[in-house]
Parts: structure tokens; sequence; C-alpha cells
């Protein structure tokens, strides 16, 4: 979809990348972290933590090199919490090691994808509404 915007987009360096030369996981999960809460954002500003990433697949690596894009979709708005679905998408320039049959020019590829539930909180770390709850009379 050419009209998506990607709540990041980046392209991961040397520093990033296992014996294997693909890009840590733990990397992908912490940019997938960082997406979730610039999409809980939207909804209101608030400080958001990370309560559970659930259904995370990796579905195939990640490059050096790759453009690396997450998208974002709140999926659910509770009291506290919201869920959103994190995708991540590489764009890849050239083959990687090992990656055979790629056109190698700006070949878009799902690497990975996760639900995130976020919860606001105050300065104190306690939970908060998302939305200021009806005066009660």
């Amino acid at each position: 979809m050419p009209d998506r915007i990607p709540a990041i987009k980046l392209v991961l360096l040397p520093k990033d990348t296992n014996a294997h030369g693909t890009i840590f996981g733990g990397v992908i999960l912490s940019h997938i972290d960082l997406a979730s809460a610039v999409e809980a954002c939207k909804t209101a500003a608030h400080r958001y933590v990370t309560r559970a990433m659930h259904e995370v697949e990796f579905h195939e690596p990640v490059f050096l090199g790759d453009v690396v894009s997450f998208y974002t979709e709140t999926l659910r708005i509770g009291r506290t919490s919201i869920t959103v679905r994190v995708s991540v998408e590489a764009e890849r320039w050239g083959a990687g090691p090992g990656a055979a049959g790629g056109t190698g020019h700006g070949e878009l590829i799902k690497v990975t994808e996760a639900e995130v539930v976020l919860v606001a909180v105050n300065d104190q770390g306690r939970s908060v509404p998302i939305r200021p709850e009806p005066a009660q009379v």
C-alpha cells in the first residue's frame, strides 16, 4: 500500500548484527516496542509502559543495510490499556548472505509482526485512564 506511513523507518547498523550477519531479534523487538508507543500516543498523550507482547512472529531475517519500516494499527482501546499491531517490513536493496533468488532491487519483505499491549501510567507508574472518565453526578 503506497499510502501507508510507518511509525518508524530506519536502516540497521553493524552493531545490531549477530555472529551470522543478521539483525538480532531483540533489536527488532526494541523497535517494535518504540513503534507501538508512537501509535499509542496518537490516541492520547500519556506515558506508556509495555505490559505484554503477544504473537511475535519472525518470518524472515533482516540483513545489514535493509531499510526497515514498522507499521502500526490500534486494535483495541481499553480503560487504561491499548493493544497495537506492529507489522515490520524490510526493503531489501541487495541480496543478503544466503538469500537466493531475490531481485535485490527494493524488494519488500514482511519480516516480523506482533501485538503489543501498552498501559497508560502517571509519574508514579500507576495506571491511569487513557481518556478522561465522565464526571459522576
